[in-house]
């Protein structure tokens, strides 16, 4: 129980910091029912079937990060046939895209995803209009927000190749008809 008196605590810190329910989520790396049932301090009844997901050892070292990117490059290159720009899903996918982009000497852009809206690429790196794409993301729950960047790139007449995560808590193997890889697939039994 101690894990999750630390995960209330973060929520509520976050909360506090003006992060948004769905933005706590994301950084918790936890469903949105789980995000609110942890705001609420653990009083009403637990959603089932999620998975906390911690980051923490690989992050904090950009040599491990670099690690993760050279399997994620392995599995780009094994899937497909050409690929033109890296989009980074913000913002934990960023650093991973950032990494891949390098070492397979791509474009990298920047998807920021939106709860309740499409989401938008920022202005500040590559364009994905006319080019053919990986998304690249830690995390895969609902696979909402690649089905977001998808939508976005689509609308920039972008060609979606395919979708990549360090982890998959689907059963699907694509998203919007977009193959899914990840290097761990979890399940709740």
């Amino acid at each position: 129980m101690k894990e999750v008196d630390t995960l209330i605590t973060k929520a509520l810190k976050y909360k506090e910091g003006g992060l948004t329910d769905h933005e706590i989520a994301e950084e918790l790396n936890v469903s949105k029912e789980t995000a609110m049932w942890l705001l609420n301090k653990g009083k009403e009844k637990k959603p089932e079937g999620d998975v906390k997901i911690g980051w923490r050892s690989i992050g904090v070292y950009p040599s491990r990060m670099g690690f993760i990117a050279d399997a994620l490059c392995d599995i780009i290159l094994e899937e497909c046939e050409q690929v033109d720009t890296i989009v980074g899903i913000a913002i934990n996918g960023v650093p991973y895209a950032t990494f891949v982009a390098d070492k397979l000497g791509l474009e990298l852009a920047i998807f920021r995803p939106h709860h309740e809206k499409m989401g938008a690429f920022s202005s500040n790196y590559a364009s994905v209009k006319d080019k053919t794409v990986v998304f690249i993301d830690d995390v895969v729950g609902t696979g909402e927000t690649f089905k977001s960047a998808i939508k976005a790139t689509k609308a920039e007449k972008g060609k979606p190749a395919l979708c990549v995560a360090l982890l998959n808590k689907k059963t699907q193997n694509s998203v919007a008809g977009v193959p899914l890889r990840a290097l761990i697939r979890a399940r709740v039994i």
